[in-house]
């Protein structure tokens, strides 16, 4: 029988509302407590999300000896400062991608948790979604022969606010950390990592990278055609060409979503799922706990090496387009 684990949150911006909605659908979480650098803030946040303590300082939180586990939500440049924390207070973690700002970063938060023992992933949502998993038993059964090619984009108009994360390199600006993530993931689930990378980027009055396309070759000869803006909007799909047919995960991939797939010059069929009752986020935080059930620190369907190879392909891309972050340069 599964044990109750206390829940806390860092960080009380969007995304941690969202992901609190979704965790208070899960019997064995206990919503226990947030922390923000403002103590208004995190008591407006656990007031609305029904939370049992508010902190103005995390490390007034971590020190907490209830809290079992942390899912981080601050911006990317402030996930590897942040988890060390909590590792370093030995508190699973449960961190929003990206995981760091670059893979020199990454190291050390893997290397914490192995010398801590403590339970550690990159809450990358799109890994336990029913449609995803799916998508990658289709790839793997050979059911439409081999996969040769890929193609996936994820891009949204984002409201220009220099100050504001999405536009600030100063924290990992920019739509490759933010959105283009999801298609170099749905790649390196695909095909691994790239031998080549070509990329065209361009670039805000802050520095900070608004469009991306991405070019990828692999040493078997796939391909994998890649884009993401903030300056834009994009159907946000993700399709797979076989040597015997193709598929294509609709509309907001990343998301709960359907397959559509056909063999050859066959008739399209179209594979729903269920959305489940929350957002989607509830798949990973029950995840997590059911591995701290099993006495886990790595996971086995988001293990820590998918995030590290993740990181070193990001930063290829952001090498090869320019894409700075000043104070997190690799």
């Amino acid at each position: 029988m599964s044990k109750h684990y206390n829940w806390a949150i860092l960080g009380c911006g969007n995304i941690a509302g969202k992901f609190a909605a979704d965790l208070a659908l899960l019997p064995n979480a206990r919503l226990y407590a947030a922390a923000s650098r403002s103590i208004e803030k995190a008591t407006m946040f656990a007031s609305t999300h029904r939370f049992e303590k508010a902190y103005g300082s995390y490390e007034e939180m971590v020190s907490d000896p209830a809290v079992d586990v942390v899912y981080i939500a601050t911006p990317h440049s402030q996930h590897r400062d942040h988890a060390l924390l909590c590792l370093g207070h030995r508190k699973a973690v449960l961190c929003e991608k990206a995981f760091a700002i670059n893979s020199r970063e990454v190291g050390e938060m893997l290397a914490t948790a192995r010398a801590n023992d403590c339970f550690l992933m990159e809450a990358f949502w799109t890994r336990f979604q029913p449609s995803f998993m799916k998508a990658l038993e289709i790839i793997r059964s050979g059911e439409l022969g081999a996969l040769k090619m890929m193609r996936s984009d994820f891009a949204f108009k984002g409201e220009y606010k220099p100050e504001k994360r999405l536009f600030n390199v100063q924290l990992g600006g920019g739509s490759l950390l933010d959105i283009g993530i999801y298609p170099i993931f749905m790649s390196l689930m695909a095909f691994g990592i790239p031998s080549e990378i070509q990329t065209m980027a361009s670039f805000c009055p802050t520095g900070a990278e608004e469009t991306i396309l991405m070019s990828f070759r692999y040493p078997g000869g796939q391909m994998a055609s890649l884009a993401s803006s903030v300056a834009s909007f994009s159907p946000t799909q993700a399709e797979f060409w076989f040597e015997n047919g193709f598929m294509r995960l609709n509309r907001q991939f990343n998301a709960p979503t359907s397959i559509t797939m056909a063999y050859k010059k066959e008739a399209e069929r179209t594979i729903t799922f269920d959305k489940g009752l929350g957002s989607g986020y509830e798949l990973e935080a029950a995840h997590v706990m059911a591995c701290l059930d099993a006495g886990k620190i790595e996971s086995e369907l988001m293990p820590l090496s998918i995030s590290s190879d993740l990181m070193e392909i990001l930063d290829m891309v952001r090498d090869d387009a320019g894409i700075r972050f000043p104070g997190h340069d690799v």
